[in-house]
């Protein structure tokens, strides 16, 4: 399994980024899918989550700035990130519960994340 994240950058506190991250190959069943978030020296961080049907989960510090999308044709998903504070900046890792087409077992599978700069 692979998860392939994009979008990160170095952008000035009130702007705006769009993280992307593209999972493969089509023969795995990518159910639950989030955004984590890591900084030297601490835990990974849920940011946000998107359910199959489209249930979403924000963290506090994020929630009402950034959105969290899918698109399950593509096995996509997104993360429009508004009104970027200093303390949004991280490594975002892309994450998914995966599983085999027609198996009921399922594992987690992690990106190798994207960096996520922003300057005050």
């Amino acid at each position: 399994v692979q998860l392939q994240a994009s979008g990160g950058g170095l952008v000035q506190a009130g702007g705006a980024l769009r993280l992307s991250c593209v999972a493969s190959p089509r023969a795995f069943r990518f159910n639950n899918m989030a955004w984590y978030r890591q900084t030297p020296g601490e835990q990974r961080k849920l940011v946000a989550s998107i359910t199959n049907a489209g249930y979403t989960v924000y963290s506090d510090s994020v929630r009402g700035r950034f959105t969290i999308s899918r698109d399950s044709v593509r096995d996509t998903i997104y993360l429009q990130m508004d009104n970027l504070k200093p303390d949004d900046t991280a490594t975002y890792v892309c994450y998914a519960r995966a599983s085999v087409e027609g198996a009921t077992a399922s594992f987690d599978a992690w990106g190798q994340g994207t960096l996520v700069t922003v300057s005050s």
